[in-house]
């Protein structure tokens, strides 16, 4: 889209009556938005759709004449979609500048060569004369009822005093760390944090890397706060238009919105792609309110943070311990040998296959996990001629969903994985084991996240995890401290039975 700017304001090139030359914004050096006319009857319908966002002109339906109008009057604000300085561009939406990210084409929109960003491009192409919407007028707020939280469980000790934290921080508009095991119940350590915020009518969102996690949270949240609207964000959400007191969302949904925010809860601040994508952090950034709380949930913090924690320049809290109190399973290590050479000729390390054959006899359910998808394609191969229930499963799998049902229901004995189910996958009694630990991908945060799948149920608190090796590494021994250090933290605060 090209406009025409006068003073510092612009007017869409549809809408001009003058004979001024209109340019793509991203050639316009400063553009102001109108000063609040509070007298405006603005519609309802724009500013539910609108308020918190950064959209582009077609995600909104509603008419650029009814937009412009709104503009003039100080309720939304036109912002440059990509920065062009001395031919440097930057992605406001994204925050991206690598050039090799950067595309052009002969645009029908500003009749010129447009430069476009290749990084974001899956929210809808945004381009040097594509503005970005957003609502500047007043925010809707919403009167909290008598009952916020409808939950009527208890936490345990380590719980409530994460939980005491999470409430200083939200009203302090403080940042906060919960670094808690896996299985401590990281998720009801949040409520009355967000009960807090809701009652000081602050917006509150949560935020995890993975879509099935927002599906898993969703009626967790909607049951405890059964009061209150809660939307779920992810692609092909049927909430996207919606606008409500609580936002469970991917955070790659978070690049639609800016400043929208009170209060931001990170889960899995760890988990992929998050940890190593910076755009994903920079949305986090932009979503949230000048004035704002931001609390990262994790089971792995990584190296830096740890340190920073250690030094007390990060604010954090621990629970060492799982609301059950039992300790933490700690990983064995079992050296196997050259397993790959074994799987050469399709046969498996005598170790773990007494270990498998051991849990076929016994009817106890386990995971396998190991560093790829073509050998676990090979394993489960040789697997099947000693159980032909043994299943495995990858990112790719069609029909990953159905095994992991099928393994939750006790219907196949041994799962055979990637570090896909690393995370999110609770079985109430298993082992787990995993081939060729010391391969790279076992990273320390994978390994504790794997080791984290055993014990978690108050029925079944314990379980073996073993770490079948041809070579120890620091990932390894690092994972095995941390746990260990964890149970140890736990006893010392009287967490443990």
């Amino acid at each position: 889209m090209r406009f025409v700017e006068t003073n510092g304001l612009l007017t869409p090139e549809l809408l001009i009556t003058t004979t001024q030359d209109p340019v793509k914004i991203s050639k316009i050096p400063q553009i102001l938005t109108p000063e609040l006319n509070l007298h405006y009857p603005f519609t309802n319908e724009l500013q539910t759709h609108l308020q918190g966002k950064q959209l582009l002109l077609d995600e909104l339906p509603f008419s650029l004449s009814q937009l412009y109008e709104h503009y003039l009057n100080g309720y939304i604000s036109f912002r440059k979609g990509i920065l062009n300085q001395n031919k440097i561009l930057n992605c406001t939406r994204c925050g991206n500048e690598d050039p090799a990210l950067f595309a052009s084409f002969d645009c029908a929109r500003c009749h010129t060569h447009c430069n476009y960003c290749r990084k974001c491009i899956t929210m809808g192409r945004i381009s040097e004369c594509t503005p970005l919407i957003s609502w500047t007028g007043p925010e809707s707020s919403f009167p909290p009822p008598d009952q916020i939280l409808t939950w009527s469980g208890t936490l345990s000790q380590g719980q409530q005093t994460a939980s005491d934290k999470v409430v200083e921080a939200i009203q302090n508009n403080s940042n906060l760390l919960v670094w808690a095991v896996c299985g401590a119940g990281k998720t009801e350590v949040l409520f009355k944090g967000i009960e807090t915020a809701l009652y000081s009518k602050k917006n509150v969102c949560i935020a995890t890397p993975r879509t099935d996690v927002v599906i898993e949270l969703a009626p967790r949240i909607k049951d405890s706060f059964n009061t209150i609207d809660v939307i779920a964000l992810y692609g092909g959400s049927e909430d996207r238009t919606k606008t409500a007191p609580i936002t469970i969302t991917t955070t790659h949904q978070l690049l639609r919105y800016y400043q929208a925010f009170d209060v931001i809860i990170i889960d899995e601040v760890d988990a992929f792609p998050y940890s190593v994508e910076p755009m994903l952090q920079y949305a986090v950034e932009q979503a949230k309110k000048k004035n704002s709380t931001t609390i990262n949930l994790t089971a792995t913090p990584n190296q830096q943070w740890q340190r920073e924690l250690k030094k007390g320049t990060r604010p954090t809290v621990t629970i060492p311990a799982r609301y059950h109190r039992h300790p933490l399973p700690v990983p064995q290590f079992k050296w196997c040998g050259n397993w790959r050479k074994h799987l050469k000729k399709d046969k498996l390390p005598p170790t773990l296959l007494g270990w498998i054959n051991f849990h076929l006899s016994i009817n106890k359910q386990g995971f396998l996990f190991v560093p790829r998808i073509d050998l676990l394609e090979q394993i489960v191969i040789i697997l099947k001629k000693l159980n032909n229930r043994i299943e495995g499963v990858h990112a790719e799998d069609p029909f990953r969903k159905e095994k992991v049902t099928s393994f939750r229901k006790g219907e196949i004995p041994i799962l055979v994985t990637t570090t896909i189910l690393e995370r999110g996958v609770t079985v109430p009694n298993i082992d787990v084991a995993v081939l060729g630990s010391e391969d790279q991908i076992f990273t320390e945060s994978a390994l504790v996240q794997i080791s984290g799948r055993v014990g978690r149920s108050a029925k079944y608190p314990t379980g073996d995890i073993i770490f079948y090796h041809y070579g120890k590494t620091k990932a390894m021994l690092a994972a095995k401290r941390q746990i260990q250090n964890m149970n140890k933290e736990a006893v010392e605060q009287n967490l443990l039975n």
